[in-house]
């Protein structure tokens, strides 16, 4: 880097960080950076040129964003290795790259984890895959030969309070909609089974359910999630085999179930024979609370992923039955899928077991709690329901607006988000509020225009009249 700026920055118009942004830019275009160079710390570089180091870390996220560069944790901000110009045609007709041809399309539909140095991980892992013992890549999936992934899951989620877990509990799953799906099917029996769901929640849910052919029925909540009073209501009129919950991170609202709301809830359960679905894919720090697993051991169904802590894009997930239910859930995905393809699974135990995976976890964490500062920094004078570890923002519209009319008029600005009628049933009744996922493909500055964006729509709502 001391080829590049052998005196000071450059002279040119505009913010000095994407005069820095140009000119590392201009490095890699014509070699004086090399792929794999090691970028100077940001506070060094910033000495350097007589800047701040805010300046610095803007253009390192913005080339980093751009793909230019890839931060590792720990290590640096290294030049990256060029695309695959075959994987970058499949990719730039990805409909979640809009924000890539036009910077003022932002959608927060869903969450998008911010690269922190997992992706280089994965790639280094993968190559290691690349290399293994060719009948990897030429055997049907065996469990004896996932016994080492297995154990790399229960190491990753030892932190958890999940009761006892033992590798044969496992039950590695595409994701965590999978892991739903295989649940159900260990659990669910009869023509018609009845599935119990908070009235606003998560819609694979739903359609994990109407897979079973099963009836799909509402319970209360309040501000704590779901209601036990409520739940206790419904099972006196209908039988129900299983109930889905979210207690951690209850999908979209946000709220966090307390540990005496837990316990009522279990204690309902067991007086109607109730399984219990924990869903925690959306919980990015730590537990608050004992899971139902370990609360219900004979009943509780917990179900995880890797999508909100490192990355979504291998579709890896976990399900662990209740005690004496762990051959119901093998069968259900031995017979459905016979278990992950073998390179996967390798890939999975190499990126869980690899001592930096942890504190990949967490860096992506504190970079997604950035984007849920700038929201509410801008919309915090407004209803709003937010943790600095949720990927997402509950936000109940003011006077004037409808979730439906609201949620159009922000796409009309460029800014997608969900409404809260996604997340109802088809005949249950949705609040005028929308839920804000964090995106952290896009920098915070195009984040924060989208945010202003959604702010001076709340505040000037719609007041005509039909007629």
């Amino acid at each position: 880097m001391g080829t590049i700026w052998p005196e000071d920055l450059p002279r040119a118009k505009g913010p000095k960080y994407k005069a820095v942004a140009d000119t590392i830019r201009t490095a890699v275009k014509n070699k004086s950076l090399e792929v794999g160079a090691k970028l100077p710390p940001v506070r060094e570089l910033a000495y350097r040129l007589g800047i701040t180091p805010g300046t610095v870390a803007r253009a390192y996220t913005i080339l980093t964003d751009e793909g230019l560069l890839q931060a590792e944790v720990g290590r640096g901000t290294f030049v990256a290795p060029p695309k695959s110009p075959i994987l970058d045609d499949v990719w730039s007709r990805q409909l979640h790259l809009l924000e890539a041809r036009d910077p003022n399309h932002v959608s927060l539909f869903s969450p998008r984890l911010a690269d922190v140095g997992q992706v280089a991980l994965i790639r280094e892992c993968l190559q290691k895959v690349a290399q293994a013992d060719p009948w990897l890549f030429l055997n049907y999936p065996t469990r004896d030969a996932y016994l080492p992934v297995r154990q790399a899951v229960v190491d990753w989620l030892s932190d958890l309070p999940l009761g006892k877990l033992d590798p044969d509990d496992v039950v590695l799953t595409h994701g965590g909609q999978n892991g739903l799906c295989v649940v159900f099917q260990a659990i669910l029996r009869g023509p018609k089974p009845v599935v119990l769901v908070e009235d606003l929640s998560y819609a694979g849910f739903r359609r994990a359910g109407e897979l079973m052919r099963a009836e799909v029925v509402g319970i209360k909540m309040d501000k704590w999630g779901l209601s036990a009073e409520a739940l206790e209501h419904v099972l006196r009129q209908t039988p129900a085999q299983a109930i889905c919950v979210s207690p951690e991170v209850q999908n979209p609202t946000g709220c966090h179930m307390p540990l005496e709301r837990r316990k009522e809830i279990v204690e309902v359960a067991k007086k109607h024979d109730l399984q219990i679905i924990e869903d925690d894919c959306y919980r990015m720090g730590d537990a608050r609370a004992p899971s139902f697993r370990a609360l219900a051991p004979d009943r509780g169904w917990h179900v995880s992923s890797i999508s909100k802590t490192l990355t979504p894009a291998l579709r890896v997930g976990f399900a662990l039955p209740p005690v004496g239910r762990g051959a119901d859930l093998r069968r259900a995905a031995e017979y459905g899928y016979f278990g992950l393809a073998q390179p996967l699974a390798a890939l999975v135990q190499l990126v869980l077991s690899d001592p930096r995976a942890n504190d990949l976890a967490g860096a992506v964490r504190k970079r997604m709690a950035e984007y849920v500062r700038v929201t509410v920094n801008v919309l915090g004078g407004f209803d709003l329901v937010w943790d600095s570890e949720i990927p997402f923002v509950w936000l109940r519209l003011p006077s004037g607006w409808r979730a439906s009319a609201f949620s159009r008029a922000a796409e009309r600005e460029g800014v997608q988000v969900r409404s809260a009628d996604e997340f109802a049933l088809r005949d249950g009744r949705a609040p005028n509020a929308v839920r804000i996922a964090m995106n952290g493909h896009v920098p915070l500055s195009d984040f924060e225009a989208a945010m202003q964006r959604l702010r001076a729509l709340l505040d000037n709502p719609p007041e005509q009249i039909s007629v």
